[in-house]
């Protein structure tokens, strides 16, 4: 009997055990470790914080689509790896030994200089806690005569948060000033002058104060201050013994195989190909989860591994307002309804689409769901 852990929930091993539901072949036994039975899709953060949807039509069932794959899940976080040793170690005190080793847990935000600012200051990440703060701040700011917002970052993520938190907020409050605090590089980096130049706009439309951010804490008086200021590489890597590259990502190949240890593998952001530059995005979680699933059950047939090759330009629909979007790819953008209702279709189609994926498997194999 060989055991694959695969580490974290995130979007690509959503759609790896997707990819391998039906196709494990006997021998192997599976194992997830992440903290909760559901995944929250983040692409969907910005219209559960205006009011489109519920969290519960965010949340993809893990539980199930284990269940799919014949697949056990372990409810805890990893706080070590030994790759040389083929072993993680849990925070419930426990060793899992593996022959297969996969990695999906995310990157860290970087705190850096912030941590005068106390209990004031939270973070975007991990997405399911910040599902939950969400109402703490909106009950903060009903209460409130007056409510100020610092997002600090100005990625998509940060962009697509402070649009859809000042709306939020502006219903409670009567009066709430919303700022969006970006770095030296820059609104939206990696994206084109004229994308960025159309949010621009849109942040004066909405009253958005665009600043460029200085990590003196004492400067940042908002009530509450939310982190979006990219990524960090989880620092248990560092102790690892995997191959990383230099801001200490997981080092993989085109296959998303590492390049030190052939029986690990790792998808978003938790690592870093170095043969073609990728973004750190939801669009490449996915598309290379799809990829990994298919690896994941190639090395355990002895059969040989498929690429993922990055395209060029990607899709990037950036909600601003309850039922509007823009879309970004290339040099190209687009602004509107049609492109919310694009989005919009996309985001349901992700996470509902595996919810009809496993009731399908379960009329199949005669089990029902939770």
């Amino acid at each position: 009997m060989q055991r694959l852990i695969l580490v974290g929930g995130g979007h690509a091993h959503v759609v790896a055990l997707s990819v391998m539901a039906g196709r494990v072949p006997r021998g192997l036994e599976i194992v997830l470790v992440n903290p909760s039975s559901h995944h929250l899709y983040s692409g969907m953060l910005p219209g559960f914080l205006v009011g489109n949807y519920t969290a519960s039509q965010c949340r993809i069932d893990l539980q199930a689509l284990l269940q799919a794959a014949g697949a056990e899940l372990v409810r805890a976080r990893v706080t070590a790896i030994d790759a040389d040793a083929r072993c993680v170690r849990l925070d419930n005190g426990r060793t899992l030994a593996y022959d297969w080793l996969s990695l999906d847990m995310g990157s860290e935000t970087p705190q850096a200089g912030l941590e005068p600012l106390g209990p004031r200051v939270f973070s975007v990440k991990p997405v399911a806690a910040f599902f939950d703060l969400w109402p703490t701040a909106l009950a903060q700011a009903q209460q409130a005569t007056s409510f100020s917002l610092s997002v600090v970052g100005a990625g998509a993520a940060g962009v697509e948060i402070a649009f859809a938190a000042a709306h939020s907020l502006r219903r409670v409050c009567p009066n709430v000033r919303v700022q969006l605090l970006s770095s030296e590089s820059g609104l939206l980096p990696g994206h084109a002058p004229s994308v960025q130049n159309h949010i621009t706009t849109l942040l004066k439309t909405h009253n958005i104060d665009l600043l460029t951010f200085s990590r003196d804490a004492a400067a940042l008086r908002a009530d509450f201050v939310l982190l979006a200021t990219g990524a960090k590489a989880p620092a248990l890597l560092r102790e690892s013994k995997l191959g990383l590259d230099e801001a200490g990502y997981v080092l993989v190949d085109s296959t998303h195989r590492s390049r030190s240890h052939d029986n690990v593998f790792a998808a978003g952001d938790v690592c870093s190909r170095d043969d073609v530059p990728m973004a750190r995005s939801g669009v490449h979680a996915v598309r290379s989860g799809a990829v990994l699933g298919a690896n994941l059950i190639a090395v355990a047939n002895g059969a040989p591994c498929k690429t993922y090759q990055p395209k060029a330009a990607s899709l990037y629909l950036l909600a601003y307002a309850p039922r509007r979007a823009m879309a970004s790819w290339g040099r190209l953008s687009v602004s509107g309804w049609l492109m919310w209702q694009l989005k919009d279709w996309i985001d349901r189609r992700f996470v509902e689409g595996h919810s009809r994926f496993v009731m399908r498997r379960a009329q199949t194999n005669g089990w029902l769901t939770r």
